[in-house]
């Protein structure tokens, strides 16, 4: 197997004969660029999903990495969005070995939870990270019985490196989740080098979790990155973009909304048609989400969310290259 952004892999999952339908989508519909560049004037912060979900038939759910999600927040999720809408949760901080304030945990967890001298919670043991994993996915019933749960994402750090305590983990993490999807993206460039990337696979697809496979900058010597991977361990495809930008990607002190501050030109874009049409014939269900969350200009002396901006001219692009995809409007 190769890293390849030129055509898709057939990796160790296929479905044969099935064309699926590709969904588009941005990882948030509520970050800054979208708010202030996307949404109409006058839109308010409540009626910015059903605005989204006229546009767009999928969205992520990066709220939910911060904070555990409220049920009755869900439940607006659920009803503001039309029957056929995906909605794609990210996993909670702790549920992938993330450090998280103490204050993001409810206040009943709080006192049982192990903290660093920074007030954050530290190596907490499995029966603790159980009760989170319960209370998350508990307070996703609401999507999950509209039929508008896709899966949960799993973004592990890039200190969470290949080897088997590792693999223990995500094997543990899987029981947790049980019927739900687990969407697993890696930041280690372990796990997709050409020593592990076959395990790697073949681990995900005996779990029955999803690769999501990245599209980021390419960086020589770089560990917190893997190569674009364009293989399946599952009937879903899922794809995330995450911008080129290599001088911004380990800037010292830099945050999300530099490293990912990026708009794809349209050729870079079209490179994509090709795997995307593959992953299409192989997948039952195919998601494409970007995560370039800064704003660029929009040549009449404004400004446009970059992710937005993309996802719709990725829909376009492989409309007229007759692959099949959901647009909306």
């Amino acid at each position: 197997m190769r890293d390849s952004r030129a055509g898709a892999l057939p990796g160790p999952f296929s479905y044969a004969g099935s064309v699926a339908e590709i969904r588009i989508g941005t990882c948030s519909w509520a970050d800054e660029a979208l708010s202030k560049h996307w949404y109409p004037p006058g839109v308010k912060a409540g009626d910015r999903l059903a605005y989204y979900a006229e546009h767009f038939d999928t969205v992520e759910v990066d709220s939910t990495y911060y904070r555990l999600p409220d049920e009755s927040m869900v439940e607006r999720w659920a009803a503001r969005t039309p029957e056929e809408f995906v909605m794609h949760v990210k996993a909670f901080g702790l549920m992938t070995r993330h450090p998280v304030k103490l204050e993001s945990l409810p206040p009943d967890l709080r006192d049982e939870a192990p903290t660093d001298e920074r007030g954050r919670v530290e190596r907490p043991s499995r029966e603790f990270r159980g009760r989170v994993f319960r209370r998350f996915l508990a307070a996703l019933e609401p999507l999950r019985s509209a039929g508008k749960l896709g899966g949960i994402l799993f973004q592990f750090p890039s200190y969470v490196v290949y080897k088997d305590r590792s693999l223990d983990y995500l094997r543990w993490a899987s029981e947790q989740v049980g019927d739900d999807e687990m969407l697993v993206e890696f930041r280690h460039a372990s796990w997709l080098d050409d020593e592990h990337r076959e395990e790697t696979l073949s681990f995900l697809e005996e779990l029955g979790a999803t690769h999501v496979i990245v599209d980021a900058p390419r960086i020589e010597g770089a560990k917190n990155l893997v190569p674009t991977v364009p293989a399946l361990t599952s009937p879903t495809a899922y794809i995330r973009f995450h911008g080129r930008n290599a001088s911004t990607w380990n800037k010292r002190g830099g945050g999300a909304a530099e490293r990912f501050d990026y708009l794809y030109s349209d050729g870079e874009l079209r490179e994509w048609i090709g795997p995307l049409r593959e992953l299409s014939e192989q997948a039952k269900q195919a998601y494409a989400f970007f995560n370039n969350n800064a704003t660029s200009p929009d040549g009449r002396g404004g400004r446009m969310a970059q992710a937005a901006a993309n996802a719709r001219e990725l829909q376009r692009l492989l409309q007229a290259e007759k692959v099949p995809v959901s647009a909306p409007s």
